[in-house]
């Protein structure tokens, strides 16, 4: 049996993870995975024993918001919880004999403004260079928790794409609202990297059952457009969809405004994406395709 301790009792991944792992034991008849959740919001989780516990999955952080109202509180309140705050967790769990600590980061320590009309395929060989206070808190922790590694200790950082599925926060909600009553989208269709929670699941218990450490970069077994995740949603309601190129010079327009509506209309309709080959790891992880990813994520409601 694996026994693990979740950082963060109330985050999107967090709980998902918690229910899976729950279901799986129910389905395999037999407990194979004991989850235990904390929170960190007081201090009082410095006194929790981490000792007995063979992973720790570090959900606590903060997503990113309009970098332009950032105070320098606000700011130095990223690298406390999204750097400072992890690396104080995994020094807790190696001195407390855990075997594998696994931290999120995500697919934004490569930058955060992407070219509308321009697909980027990140390799092997891209270099990170965050352009936004939430990509930089999360690559100061990525070097952190990289030092503490040894073979001891295995550290997984996971640079997540685009997350989505039922009752998640973020993009997929406002554009399932969006493509239920815009009959119309645009032509652009740039491929992205995009992660179903379901899939992310997997990967996730395949990684703890490994006790493996690296850095991972989970994906569905192809990359989608929003567009076609648009038509996606709409097929699901029975809704006609019409592609309109017209719309093309409107997005990249609304891209160009500064802020966070910009900045949001970048990382939703812009094409950056994992080549395909870095993500075959650790076994078949990927168990929902796209179409019935949409299917689920809208049966089970989005709003």
């Amino acid at each position: 049996m694996k026994r693990v301790l979740l950082t963060g009792v109330n985050s999107y991944i967090g709980k998902n993870l918690t229910t899976y792992l729950q279901q799986y034991n129910e389905c395999q008849g037999k407990e194979m995975y004991l989850v235990t959740c904390i929170s960190q919001r007081q201090e009082n989780w410095k006194e929790y024993d981490f000792s007995g516990y063979d992973v720790v999955v570090d959900v606590t952080g903060i997503a990113t918001v309009d970098e332009r109202k950032l105070s320098k509180k606000e700011e130095e309140q990223y690298y406390s919880i999204n750097s400072i705050l992890a690396c104080e967790t995994a020094q807790k769990a190696k001195r407390e004999g855990v075997k594998q600590f696994i931290y999120f980061s995500s697919i934004l320590v490569y930058g955060g403004d992407y070219s509308i009309g321009k697909t980027e395929c990140i390799t092997k060989s891209t270099q990170p260079h965050p352009t936004n206070v939430y990509g930089k808190s999360k690559r100061q922790a990525e070097e952190k928790l990289s030092i503490l590694a040894d073979e001891a200790f295995k550290v997984a950082i996971i640079r997540l794409p685009f997350v989505y599925g039922a009752e998640c926060n973020g993009g997929y909600r406002l554009l399932s609202r969006w493509a239920k009553v815009l009959p119309l989208i645009s032509t652009i269709s740039e491929e992205k990297s995009m992660i179903y929670i379901e899939n992310l699941n997997e990967f996730l218990r395949l990684l703890i059952d490994a006790g493996e450490g690296g850095i991972y970069f989970p994906q569905n077994a192809a990359r989608e457009s929003v567009e076609r995740m648009m038509e996606m949603i709409r097929i699901t309601k029975d809704k006609k969809t019409y592609r309109c190129s017209l719309l093309n010079p409107m997005i990249k327009l609304l891209s160009g405004i500064p802020g966070k509506y910009g900045s949001f209309v970048r990382k939703v309709f812009g094409g950056l994406s994992y080549d395909l080959s870095m993500s075959d790891v650790l076994g078949d992880y990927r168990l929902v395709g796209f179409e019935e990813s949409i299917r689920r994520t809208e049966e089970k409601g989005n709003c």
